[in-house]
């Protein structure tokens, strides 16, 4: 590893503990009845939430009242939060599994509403993610690529469709996403693999053109 990565990832972890940090004595505050430092980690974390729920989801409503009840139920639990973990992780947690639960009650099997993203979500740079990261070009035919990443996406499991959302889009590591979802580092990167391969596999000419 050479000096400047690894200056950039002692940087990268002093920010990250620096962050856990900060919420660990906004958490103690919370639990000492300070409404507004309850109200400080919600501005923090809201839009990365919804983003991850949205993206798993494809639809604005539903993502906006889960993170919603993401966020009602970490403060009514507050207090069996004991700091294992860092703050993130655990609200990553309760608002993954609402989604998943979420899914599965209402037989959903899509994984991102191309049609119905906005500006704000970013789909292109959703795309060049994917295609760059199973070796695709950017002179795919984005309606054709579309619909084609629809079709496969909407075909993974609830369990592969959630390392790919964490990973590829939210951009968290595997340990991040183990505590996330209760699982082991290999679990997850076992996950992922099977989801590129499927996806890979699935979109075919269109990552070879």
């Amino acid at each position: 590893m050479g000096v400047a990565r690894t200056e950039a990832v002692i940087k990268a972890e002093g920010l990250e503990t620096a962050t856990q940090d900060a919420d660990a004595v906004l958490v103690e505050r919370v639990k000492g009845g300070d409404m507004a430092a309850f109200d400080v980690l919600t501005r923090k974390y809201r839009e990365r939430l919804f983003s991850a729920v949205y993206n798993m989801l494809g639809n604005r409503e539903d993502a906006m009242d889960i993170v919603q009840d993401a966020f009602i139920k970490a403060f009514t639990s507050i207090a069996s939060f004991r700091g294992n973990s860092a703050f993130y992780t655990w609200i990553y947690r309760i608002a993954i599994n609402k989604g998943i639960t979420f899914l599965k009650r209402s037989r959903l099997r899509r994984f991102f509403s191309f049609e119905n993203a906005d500006e704000e979500l970013a789909p292109d740079d959703v795309l060049e993610k994917l295609s760059t990261e199973f070796g695709g070009s950017k002179s795919l035919a984005l309606k054709e690529l579309r619909e084609k990443l629809n079709e496969s996406l909407q075909s993974l499991s609830i369990k592969h469709r959630t390392v790919v959302v964490l990973h590829e889009i939210e951009g968290l590591s595997h340990e991040e996403i183990a505590e996330i979802t209760d699982t082991s580092p290999a679990t997850v990167r076992t996950r992922l693999h099977y989801a590129k391969q499927q996806l890979q596999s699935m979109l075919g000419a269109y990552l070879e053109s």
